[in-house]
């Protein structure tokens, strides 16, 4: 076998062939978006990707307290950071109306801890 060289049958080959002539009055012309909806879809993404680091960050600090790894003035200027965080982030949510940031993931399951 030399490379580049195809081996099978006639009608495997075939196939493939097939659905690579689909015709091109199947595809539509032109895709209709939404400019709001597109939008928001991006809002929700980018915040739900904030959310996602927010929390990591939080069980970070967490873990990190619990460890004693951290001095008493190290831990007060975290938590105020963290509610600060915490605060922003509804404050955006509002803003945008967004109500839910867990995005399905399909078979791996939801993006955020419930």
């Amino acid at each position: 076998m030399q490379y580049g060289e195809i081996r099978g049958r006639p009608e495997d080959i075939e196939a493939f062939a097939e659905t690579a002539e689909t015709p091109k009055s199947r595809l539509p012309a032109r895709i209709n978006l939404d400019r709001e909806n597109v939008e928001r879809g991006l809002v929700q993404l980018v915040l739900s990707v904030i959310e996602l680091l927010r929390q990591l960050m939080e069980k970070q600090a967490l873990r990190r307290i619990e460890g004693g790894s951290l001095t008493g003035d190290q831990v007060e200027h975290l938590g105020t950071t963290l509610m600060r965080l915490e605060q922003r982030m509804l404050d955006l949510k509002e803003h945008f109306q967004i109500d839910n940031l867990n995005i399905d993931l399909g078979p791996l399951g939801s993006l955020l801890d419930d």
